[in-house]
């Protein structure tokens, strides 16, 4: 779409390398992920066949880089995404802060839970319709245990609120009153109020209008920026990639087909696949 390819003819020069000058350790490895659905049938439920919604892949996250899943509608990049935060169930290996989260106890989980939250792309089915704006910010807080106080994190939540230019005044408001635009922000604000590590930005732009995407990468590059968050962003959008990504994995029916720097592969795709996405645009 001409949005896309804007913003891919947008891309400053020598941008990946002035983002990423030294290489760090891995915050975020998966490893051998698998997720697979068996297809039954017949009256006894036989399971007949498997679908391999997500099919062996791995690949690593550095503190403070943005990482992009990449793929057609159906290729695995959201199942990737659910699988990891353990909405899904699977097999393979999920490393955070040295503990596998596919593996944790449930306590573990839940300790672990604040430190890599998602983000889906629907900013309106994402908030309770019956509850104010600043119960749904101050949900999280209330389940998690964390080293701050309530008091500190309400205090947080007011600057977070003013960073992606949201009035403090807005938490006795009900989600109805919200555009789009302004509602993605508003999880955005529930999501780093836990100050989390890692965050997954679920296809982040695609339910908001054209005129506020770059509005909203422009603030998601300068809360990196900022808190040094690292992103994993699941998209079909070249042009979010090109914008926003160190790195990139291109997903293909569960598998990952090409991964490497954004610019190189953006620049120079070696698998077919990749060329079609690209030529696409």
């Amino acid at each position: 779409d001409p949005y896309s390819h804007k913003l891919l003819s947008a891309i400053l020069p020598g941008r990946a390398q002035q983002k990423l000058l030294e290489p760090s350790a891995p915050l975020l490895s998966v490893k051998n992920l698998k997720v697979y659905f068996p297809i039954k049938k017949g009256l006894f439920r036989t399971t007949m066949d498997t679908i391999k919604a997500v099919d062996d892949i791995s690949f690593e996250i550095a503190g403070a880089e943005t990482f992009a899943l990449v793929g057609e509608s159906g290729s695995g990049k959201t199942t990737t995404a659910k699988a990891i935060v353990r909405l899904l169930s699977a097999k393979g290996q999920v490393i955070l802060n040295g503990i596998d989260l596919l593996k944790a106890s449930q306590k573990t989980l839940r300790e672990q839970r604040a430190n890599i939250q998602i983000i889906f792309q629907d900013p309106y089915s994402a908030l309770n319709p019956r509850m104010t704006i600043g119960d749904s910010l101050k949900e999280g807080l209330k389940l998690q245990k964390t080293k701050h106080s309530f008091t500190e994190h309400l205090c947080l939540l007011d600057n977070l609120l003013k960073k992606v230019d949201l009035p403090v005044n807005i938490k006795k408001r009900y989600p109805h009153e919200f555009s789009g635009g302004e509602r993605q922000r508003i999880c955005l604000v529930r999501a780093l109020v836990l100050q989390p590590k890692v965050l997954i930005l679920d296809e982040p732009t695609s339910a908001l209008d054209v005129s506020i995407q770059k509005q909203m990468l422009v603030l998601l590059e300068n809360l990196q920026k900022e808190l040094g968050i690292t992103y994993l962003l699941i998209t079909h959008d070249l042009g979010v990639v090109a914008y926003l990504a160190h790195r990139m994995a291109v997903m293909h029916q569960g598998k990952i087909v090409e991964q490497g720097a954004t610019e190189r592969i953006l620049a120079n795709p070696q698998n077919h696949y990749t060329k079609r996405l690209l030529t696409s645009l």
